[in-house]
């Protein structure tokens, strides 16, 4: 079977996956997603078919393009789920027991989340990398989603400072600190123990910059 050019329809426009409405057909889809997953993350994303996908989660080819239009619309799912998966960590960070945490038992807090996030998914890197290399445009959409909901964060721990300026402490969190997640995610596990501290010494002078007037305490 031929798959299409990733994520694109033959006018350029990007294929996308059909969300279903009922909880029957969610358990279906999230099996397929489950199943595709694995396949990408095991024989690759190149050699993984749509045929295959449907075959080892047992359901019948009709079914998987029922909500799949081709395997790049799979990959953009999985992408949106790991995203909705992080935001809802994230979310987290908003409780009142945490927001209490000194700044840099915060940031301790969340940079180990981040990374536990990495550990309890070992396909999200496989997944994203083929995401930034076939469909930039999704990647971007993905930390747009994260950016926003850091912006929500960032005022319950220090309400000083103009809306303009959460938004870009925002941005160089995911874009610059997120990256180095990314990046560490990948090493041997000496070395990502000692780039998770330096992810958190770096978080917490870029932030304790902007929040230095109220201590290390958070409000």
């Amino acid at each position: 079977m031929v798959e299409s050019t990733p994520g694109k329809t033959s006018d350029g426009l990007v294929r996308r996956w059909r969300k279903p409405k009922q909880a029957r057909s969610w358990a279906r889809v999230n099996r397929m997603l489950d199943v595709a997953e694995k396949n990408f993350m095991e024989q690759g994303y190149a050699a993984a078919t749509t045929k295959q996908i449907a075959a080892d989660a047992e359901v019948p080819i009709g079914s998987l393009y029922q909500f799949f239009p081709d395997k790049a619309a799979i990959l953009q799912a999985l992408a949106e789920r790991y995203t909705d998966l992080f935001k809802e960590r994230l979310r987290l960070f908003q409780s009142d027991e945490v927001l209490a945490l000194p700044l840099p038992d915060y940031v301790v807090r969340l940079t180990q989340e981040a990374d536990c996030f990495f550990r309890e998914h070992p396909a999200y890197r496989a997944i994203f990398v083929e995401v930034m290399a076939t469909m930039p445009e999704t990647d971007e959409a993905m930390d747009d989603q994260i950016i926003q909901t850091c912006i929500e964060i960032l005022p319950k721990l220090n309400d000083s400072l103009e809306p303009t300026e959460y938004e870009i402490i925002a941005f160089v969190l995911v874009k610059a600190i997120g990256h180095l997640h990314w990046v560490s995610s990948g090493q041997a596990p000496e070395l990502r123990e000692r780039l998770l501290l330096e992810i958190q010494r770096l978080a917490f002078n870029y932030l304790n910059s902007y929040f230095h007037d109220e201590g290390s305490e958070n409000n």
